[in-house]
């Protein structure tokens, strides 16, 4: 294949990118690449911990996408021997190991999901159980030798938990260095991660020195902070839009975004053109309204198509700014005369993840009955025939609920 200009892959492959180490090498691996007709092998290891991904989790799984776009190979590792030790990263205490069987079902869906954003047909899809389940304990003993104690204590996560006289348990020593094997064992020549994967990724490229090869470029992306503005975009923080979300969702969430952020998601997650992403700056500093309608109607468009993001930017119109009930809500039914609880109705719905949820949203104030808020999570109705009332389950879920 032809590849584009050095030059114009470094304009994309640097959109968004917080650090390159080292710059001038992938400089060279990109002529390389070019001169030789042969593309470069771009890696991203990923421990199935959680398997719900969301708009954070799609900015380095994005780059890996640009990279694929101009024309590298990208090998997506699953981490099955890697997630049954534990990645440190920034754990203030040891991370719970997985179980092969959670391993293989949180795996599945993660590449399910993935495939929402790269190109299945130009994926190279790994497990690095594969070769480092074969290794045995002297294989082991040798690996170890490559990386000194004093260097791993430097490591961030590992420092402050040595300093606050909190445990560190010696299998979670090993965890860069099988990160790094698995670049060993590949020959990468570049690896992706978020900041936090710097020391790991650059134990990869040491161990590959040690085994003679063409050390790897690491190539780190930023920590997509949430829609609370403050942490990282996490489920544990509820401050997360996640990439199978449904478009009024996905939309509404997106809007809840603070203005100094818009910009930055359109660079990170968004597919807008590189040459109009500095009109967008403009118009994210002068009209921050505008320009997070534009940001919420890219990002569900992107995952849903154009026709669902129309729906989802009227839905919010008709339901948010008009405060009117959706042409296209959802109806559901109770029998005549019978009380039922309300928490059994909003469970039908599916507007709620558990009966548990729902009572967290009556007493913040998140669910109404005509327009009126209920503030008895023991609610109860009872509909003669003919009746009806309106549904309201947090701030986008609407539903007519009648009598039959």
């Amino acid at each position: 294949m032809s590849f584009l200009p050095v030059e114009e892959q470094l304009e994309v492959i640097k959109r968004g990118t917080v650090e390159i180490v080292p710059e001038d090498e992938l400089v060279e691996k990109l002529k390389k690449s070019k001169k030789e007709n042969k593309p470069l092998k771009i890696k991203l290891g990923v421990d199935p911990t959680r398997p719900d991904l969301h708009l954070g989790h799609s900015v380095i799984l994005r780059k890996m996408r640009q990279f694929q776009d101009l024309g590298h190979e990208a090998i997506l590792i699953i981490g099955g021997f890697t997630a049954m030790i534990g990645d440190p990263t920034g754990q203030n205490k040891t991370r719970p190991p997985l179980s092969m069987e959670e391993v293989k079902e949180n795996a599945q869906t993660y590449i399910d999901q993935a495939k929402n954003i790269l190109d299945p047909e130009k994926l190279t899809l790994t497990n690095n159980y594969d070769w480092l389940g074969e290794m045995d304990f002297m294989d082991v003993i040798k690996l170890t030798s490559k990386l000194t104690v004093a260097r791993m204590i430097e490591r961030d996560d590992f420092s402050k938990r040595f300093h606050n006289n909190e445990s560190i348990s010696l299998h979670e020593f090993l965890y860069p260095l099988a990160q790094g094997q698995d670049s060993v064992h590949l020959k990468s020549d570049v690896e992706l991660g978020g900041t936090d994967q710097k020391f790991n990724l650059l134990v990869g490229r040491q161990l590959q020195k040690e085994d003679g090869q063409d050390p790897q470029v690491c190539l780190m992306m930023p920590l997509l902070v949430g829609t609370d503005g403050s942490r990282k975009m996490s489920k544990s923080y509820d401050n997360y839009i996640g990439i199978n979300e449904e478009p009024n969702n996905m939309y509404g969430k997106a809007l809840s975004i603070p203005d100094n952020l818009i910009y930055e998601y359109f660079e990170l997650v968004t597919d807008i053109p590189l040459d109009e992403l500095p009109a967008m700056k403009e118009k994210a500093e002068k009209d921050p309204r505008n320009a997070k309608h534009d940001l919420a109607l890219a990002i569900v468009k992107l995952y849903h198509g154009e026709e669902a993001a129309k729906g989802a930017k009227k839905h919010f119109e008709q339901t948010v700014i008009k405060k009117e009930i959706p042409d296209d809500a959802p109806e559901f039914f109770v029998d005549v005369g019978e009380e039922t609880r309300l928490l059994d109705i909003i469970a039908e719905t599916g507007f709620s993840q558990s009966n548990g949820q729902t009572k967290r949203m009556i007493k913040q104030g998140g669910v109404s009955i005509n327009d009126k808020k209920v503030t008895n999570k023991n609610h109860t109705v009872t509909l003669s025939e003919g009746e009806e009332f309106t549904l309201k389950v947090g701030k986008r879920n609407f539903g007519i609920v009648k009598a039959r």
